[in-house]
């Protein structure tokens, strides 16, 4: 592994530990010795995710000051940290955290099942609900009536339709920030675009800073780019941001691009407040990164009481620093491959000339049918008719997995598709395996970490609702008993629980 990414200052990791303290333990569960109990405190921050892979840690006599302790018991914690594969060190360089060779690693992203092969598994792979209709076959009989003069052209049109590109740049001024067409270029959904940033900006082997955790097909497009992801962990209680963690990464690391999810955080569903986005544009500015703020989730707030705050782009409108993606993927139906980037107009020109070597431009058709949508108001009844769905899928799938495995710790989220949801300890990766068995197919939490981070964890999109909700958490308790009860895998590779 290479050295460490980011670093992790004592008295930040003492009040992480110390937050472990309200920990019931089990019955007639001996008091372990002081280095023990730190190491093991040390090794759940990590799994967890609220400690990075690859984060240097503090020198130990910083450490010992900090929580009070003897260096020599911070010395013994970080030798059997070492010694168990979750700590590695060089001289000169100090010391950073790691997973063993041996721990679940996030392999792929998502994908979702074909229609023909679900048959009686119940799919919890994929964030994305069936089309509203009749607004999905109305959009496209619109759009046929409007292609013919497009026919008569060669129908490349690597910025996006012209029309297009007004609308969205229209929605964009309505919302508040002032943007020309100029500043917009239609893609092949988010996925493009972002594919389309990073090979603008961050180079086989560049810094990305990444929420930790993150929306998993992202981290594995990343992945395949050739970057070096560095994570950084949320705020407790998923309240949006860690500012004092973003502006260390950004400092010590340098990443050239920063990419996050403020709108209904894919997988965790949180939301950034106005005072964090504002803290995070500033810091990026400062750092001389390049901040990718995913809109895909903006539209999905399910609470009528949901104030949203401004959006990113808000705190820097020229687009110098923010590169904003949108999408009609997730607010709309997953099939309408459409999205678009809005960022500087020498940005955007960049991306439009480099496109000519990827795929030249997006389908006419379909953006013919998005500009019928925003041009009849057909985008907003179709966006209310998804949240409507969400919204009643939210709820039931929330209410059954409180029945069935009340054990499971989560928070509700006000907007987006999905819940991201603690175990009560159990391996997310053995889960899924068992899920699988009992017809119920859901992704583990390492996905959405960098190296092998949440493995306590798994996520549940409201994808299904009423009785399939109940039947499906029905499902998950059957795998968390097949799980619990030792049935299957076994071993080193593939344990019971994830923490001892």
């Amino acid at each position: 592994m290479a050295q460490w990414t980011s670093a992790m200052g004592a008295a930040q990791l003492a009040r992480l530990l110390n937050s472990q303290q309200d920990r019931p333990a089990g019955p007639g569960t001996r008091r372990p010795p002081a280095y023990r109990a730190l190491a093991d405190g040390i090794r759940l921050l990590v799994l967890e995710g609220r400690v990075p892979v690859a984060a240097r840690l503090p020198a130990e006599r910083e450490l010992a000051l900090a929580l009070s302790v003897s260096r020599t018991t911070v010395a013994a914690a970080y030798e059997a940290l070492r010694a168990e594969g979750f700590l590695e060190s060089r001289r000169g360089a100090g010391s950073w955290t790691a997973v063993p060779a041996g721990n679940p690693l996030p392999a792929r992203g998502l994908e979702p099942l074909p229609p023909e092969a679900l048959g009686s598994v119940i799919d919890l792979g994929c964030a994305s609900l069936p089309a509203p209709e009749p607004w999905l076959t109305r959009a496209v009989q619109g759009a046929l009536e409007e292609l013919p003069p497009y026919a008569h052209t060669h129908g490349d049109y690597p910025a996006g339709l012209p029309a297009l590109r007004a609308m969205i740049a229209e929605r964009y001024t309505l919302r508040g920030i002032p943007t020309m067409p100029e500043q917009i270029m239609v893609t092949t959904g988010a996925m493009g675009a972002i594919d389309a940033i990073c090979h603008l900006f961050a180079g086989r082997g560049e810094r990305v800073a990444v929420e930790s955790p993150s929306y998993a097909n992202i981290l594995q497009l990343m992945r395949e780019a050739g970057a070096r992801l560095v994570p950084v962990a949320m705020a407790e209680g998923l309240t949006g941001w860690d500012m004092d963690r973003w502006r260390q990464v950004l400092r010590d690391a340098a990443p050239r691009l920063a990419y996050v999810v403020a709108d209904f955080h894919n997988p965790t569903g949180a939301l950034a407040d106005d005072d964090q986005r504002r803290q995070l544009v500033d810091a990026a500015r400062s750092a001389g990164t390049v901040l990718v703020a995913d809109e895909t989730m903006t539209e999905l707030w399910l609470d009528d009481d949901v104030e949203m705050p401004r959006p990113v782009c808000g705190f820097d409108p020229a687009g110098s620093t923010v590169v904003t993606v949108g999408s009609a993927s997730k607010a709309f139906w997953a099939g309408m491959r459409i999205g678009w980037v809005r960022a500087a107009p020498d940005v955007i020109r960049s991306l439009v000339s480099a496109r000519a070597y990827a795929d030249l431009g997006t389908p006419v058709l379909e953006q013919l049918a998005v500009s019928w949508l925003f041009s009849t108001g057909g985008w907003e009844q179709a966006v209310d008719i998804r949240r409507g769905q969400a919204r009643e899928n939210r709820d039931a799938l929330v209410a059954a997995v409180r029945r069935e495995l009340p054990g499971w710790e989560f928070e509700v989220p006000r907007g987006g598709l999905t819940l991201w949801v603690r175990t009560g300890g159990l391996s997310g990766s053995r889960l899924a395996e068992m899920g699988e068995r009992v017809g119920v197919r859901v992704p583990s939490g390492p996905r959405f970490g960098v190296d092998g981070a949440f493995e306590g964890y798994v996520r549940l999109p409201f994808t299904v609702g009423g009785a399939v909700a109940e039947e499906a958490a029905a499902r998950l308790a059957a795998a968390a008993r097949l799980v619990e009860n030792g049935v299957g895998g076994g071993g080193s590779e593939s344990p019971r629980t994830f923490v001892a």
